[in-house]
């Protein structure tokens, strides 16, 4: 990807290292200033929904059902309500495909528009841990100052209810996160149960907040610049007409201190560093686009701030993109962003197809192995089946067995319905008894109808073998 040259003297050694990395190597730590303005209101009050779904979803239960479940070590998925089985695998599979499809397509036309609005990880940071430590340990400047000065008792103090309340903050996380992939239910029997009968849930509890712990307390923008590969995989999603926290490098450059003179030559850029105080990555936006830019837009409230104190107009960092600030250029739907649209919505219409054709209730008919068929008589011939049934509903299955397209009959080993229980395997044994009148070659293709109750569920076919027409 081209990048933004904010003028031809520029200085690019910026892109051979971190931001928050040193000459040394080590790593310099990122006192971000407290943000305020109407984009970091609008954070706000969504990151205020994002709190309540995250931490409601896993107590909303549909018929006796989590509505989110994501077993991994059990392979057992909910969504919905719908439960889905190692059978249905494929599905998922395309759903990461066509995810991934859409993440391209919404880089390629929003940049990291995600990363700074609606990723978990910028949320908890920046508006849960973040806040805390403001109103524990003060603003940035008091920080930063209180790390480079003598470290007092109150001080200590501070610091010591910080990292409590940081890990008590991960240990709500935590169990709510676990609580996505056993049920709430299940994570309350591992709190108040015998601590002995739950030592796997109990270390799992413990490594999640220990992680989360780790990350908000001392990894922090590192997760987004040196792990996540979304961040590593931005210079080649965007193009010169993605949209990105931009500056406007044409009306900002030469910058300047601010001056009353009107013909002094300057730029509207005050060379404040507002925009760097506030960033939590510790980079400077008027370099350009930037892998370690979480478009947090914090950065534009601060410049705003800036221009509405010296009267000047807003907008000299803004959402833009490359050609919009270049040439002034208004967004394009270009033909790369339709090329995905098009190739998004055929994923989308074949994951639809496979969602509404799915089977609650799957089932295999197979000939008993090694055995030809029985004669009943000098009027009937029969075959016995196995059957094999996945019930992937909430409800026990009664299930039923009738031929569609034969005048035979159909009995069940052990009774008249095979019982499945709910989210469970079943099997059974029945014979196929037909009139030898019905048997016209060696092998007769059969249909037999599944019903659960009076709803028919299914149609499977297979084959019923009999004797040569002509030995009868």
């Amino acid at each position: 990807m081209e990048t933004l040259q904010p003028s031809p003297a520029s200085d690019q050694s910026f892109r051979d290292h971190l931001a928050t990395v040193d000459a040394r190597g080590r790593r310099k730590w990122v006192f971000a200033q407290k943000p305020s303005g109407k984009w970091y209101s609008l954070r706000t009050y969504i990151s205020w929904g994002f709190f309540v779904l995250f931490f409601a979803l896993p107590f909303v239960y549909v018929h006796g059902q989590p509505l989110f479940l994501f077993n991994v070590p059990g392979a057992r998925f909910i969504l919905f309500g719908k439960v889905f089985w190692p059978q249905d695998f494929f599905i998922f599979g395309l759903t990461m495909v066509t995810f991934i499809v859409f993440i391209i397509l919404f880089t390629a036309a929003f940049g990291r528009l995600f990363c700074g609005w609606v990723c978990p990880q910028t949320i908890f940071m920046e508006m849960l841990f973040r806040k805390v430590e403001y109103a524990i340990l003060g603003d940035a400047a008091k920080q930063r100052a209180a790390r480079n000065g003598p470290r007092t008792a109150g001080w200590r103090f501070r610091v010591a209810v910080k990292h409590v309340v940081f890990f008590a903050l991960s240990f709500i996380i935590a169990n709510t996160f676990l609580s996505y992939i056993i049920g709430v239910r299940e994570l309350g029997r591992i709190v108040t149960g015998p601590l002995g009968q739950h030592l796997g849930g109990l270390s799992a509890v413990v490594i999640f907040s220990g992680v989360f712990y780790g990350v908000y307390a001392y990894f922090r923008e590192q997760a987004c610049t040196v792990i996540c590969p979304y961040g590593r995989l931005q210079s080649v999603l965007l193009d010169r007409n993605s949209m990105i926290v931009a500056y406007d490098y044409k009306r900002g450059e030469p910058r300047g201190k601010f001056t009353k003179k009107k013909d002094s030559g300057l730029g509207d850029c005050l060379d404040c560093l507002q925009c760097v105080k506030v960033c939590p990555t510790g980079i400077d936006i008027r370099n350009g686009t930037q892998m370690e830019c979480v478009g947090c837009t914090a950065c534009i409230d601060a410049c705003d701030h800036m221009m509405e104190k010296t009267g000047r107009p807003t907008g000299l960092i803004r959402y833009a993109s490359e050609n919009g600030i270049a040439g002034h250029e208004p967004l394009h739907y270009t033909m790369r962003m339709r090329l995905y649209s098009g190739l998004l919505g055929m994923l989308v219409v074949i994951l639809a197809a496979l969602l509404i054709s799915r089977k609650e209730v799957d089932a295999t008919i197979m000939r008993t192995p090694g055995m030809l068929y029985q004669e009943r008589g000098t009027d009937s011939i029969s075959n016995l089946y196995t059957i094999k049934i996945a019930n992937k509903t909430i409800r026990q299955v009664p299930l039923q067995l009738r031929l569609e397209d034969a005048a035979g009959a159909i009995q069940v080993i052990g009774g008249s319905v095979i019982p499945v229980r709910k989210e469970d395997e079943g099997s059974g044994n029945f014979f196929i008894v037909l009139p030898r009148q019905e048997i016209h070659s060696r092998k007769t293709v059969l249909h037999i109808a599944l019903y659960d109750g009076s709803k028919k569920i299914d149609v499977i076919r297979t084959n019923f073998l009999g004797p040569q027409p002509d030995s009868e």
